[in-house]
């Protein structure tokens, strides 16, 4: 399974983005997808995750009510719509794929991992 994230780049304090990760490899359909992020000096944190099915997502209490992500299987992409975006969420963020139907918040768990797009938060 290869992913390819992309949709960063420069935006303005309370401005919007929307992130995108391509898959290829084999069907996307059996794979939890999650979004990590990696601000610079700090950790990789959870920002949110989503079923193989896309009937249940999950969200880090600090993006929760802002960010969205979902999935579209027939694409074999899935998406985190960023609003309200806030200086504290520059990073590299990362789509990840865990194999099997429910995402998590380890980062560990997750088995395939694209390159990463900078987000950039101007205040």
């Amino acid at each position: 399974v290869q992913l390819q994230a992309f949709g960063g780049g420069l935006v303005q304090a309370g401005g919007s983005l929307r992130l995108s990760c391509a898959r290829s490899g084999p069907t996307f359909s059996r794979y939890a997808m999650g979004w990590f992020r990696q601000a610079p000096g700090k950790e990789r944190e959870f920002v949110a995750a989503i079923t193989w099915s896309g009937g249940r997502s999950y969200y880090a209490d600090s993006v929760k009510g802002r960010f969205t992500i979902s999935r579209d299987n027939a694409k074999e992409t899935v998406y985190l719509q960023m609003n309200s975006l806030k200086p504290e969420d520059t990073a590299v963020y990362y789509c990840a794929a865990l194999t099997g139907a429910w995402g998590t918040i380890r980062s560990r768990d997750y088995d395939y991992w694209g390159q990463g797009t900078l987000v950039t938060v101007s205040s």
